[in-house]
């Protein structure tokens, strides 16, 4: 008991709330913190506190999108934010929803690996009814966290613009109904669509009853990825290393100098991006295109690599039921403009949905090649059409098909290359990522599975340029990658997709689920069973987007070239899996 109690005094804690509105960049913020600590050398970690209950599958249109972790959690678009930005992976014990013992949450995280600092998010607005219960627990984990060094808060709220005039009546309101709760902000974080006037600045101070140096403005800034930068030009790094007396902290040399090199990288990232004249336009084909949130981790994927190529994005949305057949007579206009936006745009991009509307618009590729390439004209999906004679699409074997709330296939799984599969742009461009599974493919939960491999030699020269190196015992190379699906290809079509030049080039660890497809002589024409956007990170970004982005901006074989560099040691002045050849 006692040594518990000294690790709760020695962890220290950053709560960001919310006041007055929602919606206002609470989670962003949460995650620009926390990678100014780690800049600090410091072992980073996030919660996020959601103040609703959710049973069975979680819906894009009501929460945004769904976020997967390692371990399976569905959890809320936020952690992908504290992943993207704090490069770290984190469990479903990082998401406390109503039911869930907040307590037992943040014990697990002390008996981590002695983790310095905790960014704690409690979504919602103070006051909201939900949200009581919370606040009062972080209320007594502010006591318990002993001396004032050990906790600081900062309290967003929204600075808006009247008539030309920043108005703080607002910001006043919600420090005030933050302090009913026996809360007491050491920061106000001021969102505002531009630089807050010197005179907001005292008249918030004054009227809070804070320091000058305590208000920190948060403007529109053309990326997120700005906020950082934004916060540690306003002394946000002295203020939290002043406040939590991180100087005191022993900070291992080694992370000390890897966090600088972060912050050099997205510093030069960031604003590289700033000065980039080319434009890549890619069209994203899907169901839920009118909440562009629920493809939130899709979205920072095309931009994570559309900054790895130096160019600009420019994204079309287009509605997949503005595509069908029927919509040209229904709706000429959206129909042809729907298709005048697809034959226009360097690449195409179909992300997963569920349900039967829109599905003809953004028919999944296996389906399609099944009709038009394999003389399957009634190749369809089991989800789609449960009666169909081609059932090309299939549920999994283990999926419980009259209880679909949360029966999917969800997790860390495992990808293995082929043999046969060297030519494969997308094995060129995981490179070293790709490690030999030497038989063992290892599971989300801990079990492993053995794989009985052949002998081959010990290095592959990719049709590209990159050598994989392998082991001796020439075990395939394995990827891991997240999941989330419930259906996949039916094994009984495989020779013939196969056959007509459709090749699986990644499968499941036992063979028998198929992962990855890729089209040998075209361009880019990639399919994954998994979703790669749930790992993609602003300075490593996830290899099918990179060659996608990458393959439609002209400049793939320079892509993949700075990965063969990065594999054979060489020093880069680019980005590539990190930056300058440095492992983040």
């Amino acid at each position: 008991m006692g040594q518990d109690r000294h690790k709760l005094l020695t962890m220290k804690y950053v709560l960001v709330s919310g006041g007055g509105m929602s919606g206002i960049g609470k989670g962003i913020i949460a995650s620009s913190t926390g990678l100014l600590l780690k800049t600090m050398g410091l072992k980073v970690t996030a919660i996020k506190i959601d103040p609703y209950l959710n049973i069975g599958t979680m819906s894009p249109l009501e929460h945004g999108e769904v976020f997967v972790l390692d371990d399976g959690g569905e959890v809320d678009l936020d952690l992908g934010n504290y992943e993207r930005y704090l490069q770290i992976s984190l469990s479903r014990e990082n998401n406390i929803t109503t039911g869930k013992i907040y307590h037992h949450v943040i014990e697990r995280e002390r008996k981590g690996d002695y983790l310095d600092v905790c960014i704690i998010e409690l979504g919602g607005t103070v006051g909201d009814i939900e949200s009581a219960a919370f606040i009062e627990s972080m209320r007594q984990l502010r006591m318990k966290a002993g001396n004032k060094e050990n906790f600081l808060h900062i309290h967003v709220t929204y600075i808006p613009v009247i008539h030309g005039e920043q108005k703080t009546k607002l910001t006043q309101q919600a420090i005030r109904d933050v302090r009913k709760e026996g809360l007491f902000p050491d920061l106000v974080a001021c969102r505002c669509e531009k630089v807050l006037e010197p005179s907001t600045v005292v008249k918030i101070a004054q009227w809070c009853q804070v320091e000058p140096s305590q208000v920190v403005a948060v403007h529109d800034v053309s990326s997120t990825y700005h906020v950082p930068v934004l916060l540690e030009s306003q002394g946000m790094l002295k203020t939290l290393r002043d406040i939590l007396r991180l100087n005191e902290l022993d900070v291992s040399p080694s992370l000390l100098k890897k966090g600088h090199q972060t912050w050099h990288a997205w510093k030069t990232l960031t604003t590289s991006q700033d000065h980039a004249h080319e434009t890549v336009s890619i069209a994203l084909v899907g169901k839920y295109t009118n909440l562009h949130d629920s493809y939130l981790s899709v979205i920072k994927s095309l931009e994570h690599a559309a900054m790895a190529c130096s160019r600009k994005l420019n994204l079309i949305w287009v509605d997949a039921a503005h595509l069908e057949p029927a919509n040209e007579v229904a709706s000429p206009g959206e129909y042809h403009k729907a298709w005048h936006e697809m034959c226009t745009a360097q690449g195409i991009l179909v992300p997963g949905g569920f349900g039967t509307r829109g599905t003809e618009g953004m028919i999944a590729a296996v389906i399609e090649y099944a009709r038009n390439v394999c003389d399957i004209p009634n190749a369809a999906s089991i989800e789609l059409d449960p009666e169909t004679s081609e059932p090309v699409v299939i549920f999994m074997p283990e999926i419980d098909r009259a209880n679909l709330g949360g029966t999917m296939r969800l997790g860390l799984r495992p990808t293995l290359f082929q043999a046969g599969s060297e030519w494969s742009k997308l094995r060129a461009l995981y490179g070293e990522e790709a490690k030999p599974s030497h038989g063992i493919a290892h599971k989300p939960n801990g079990v492993s599975t053995h794989i009985s491999t052949p002998q081959s030699p010990s290095k592959d020269t990719t049709a590209n340029g990159p050598t994989i190196e392998k082991a001796v015992d020439s075990s395939p190379l394995i990827i891991q990658e997240r999941h989330r699906h419930r259906y996949e290809v039916n094994p009984a079509y495989i020779d013939t997709l196969a056959s007509n030049g459709m090749a699986f080039i990644g499968k499941d660890d036992k063979a028998e689920r198929m992962e990855i497809m890729e089209l040998k002589d075209h361009p880019w024409y990639v399919g994954v069973q998994y979703h790669p956007e749930y790992l993609s990170r602003v300075l490593r970004p996830s290899k099918p987007y990179l060659g996608f982005v990458a393959a439609a901006s002209g400049c793939l074989e320079e892509i993949i070239g700075r990965g063969k560099a990065v594999m054979n040691g060489e020093g880069l002045g680019g980005l590539v899996d990190g930056i300058d050849g440095v492992r983040i």
